[in-house]
């Protein structure tokens, strides 16, 4: 595998809606909820059941995500999340990412949990 795809991952990734994130996350066999962005912005709101991995300590940590799951990326827009699952599929784990982000899961009239990681 070259470096570039390494950093930065495969070009394109599968991109979720709202509504077909909350599908999944429901679904017998739920995503890895990986939330990519600050801790100040994730406590602000976020996705119940997620998990905390800001984008930039992502690469140091991916032994803390499981590769026998699809992993469901959020952000606040779908930018970072976007990023962080390209860079993720580059290293062989089966990513998703959710469409404009933690903006659109809110205007979607879905719930956030407010507070500090689990």
């Amino acid at each position: 595998m070259n470096l570039f795809k390494q950093l930065f991952g495969e070009s394109t990734v599968q991109a979720v809606n709202p509504r077909e994130a909350q599908a999944k996350l429901t679904s017998e066999q739920p995503p890895f909820l990986l939330d990519v962005r600050q801790p100040d912005e994730y406590r602000a709101g976020h996705i119940a059941g997620s998990t905390l991995l800001p984008l930039a300590e992502l690469a140091a940590r991916t032994s803390e995500l499981p590769r026998d799951r699809e992993i469901l990326c959020v952000c606040r827009s779908g930018s970072r999340s976007g990023s962080a699952a390209r860079q993720l599929a580059g290293m062989g784990f089966k990513t998703v990412n959710l469409s404009g982000g933690i903006f659109a899961w809110q205007r979607a009239g879905l719930p956030i949990k407010k507070g500090s990681a689990r």
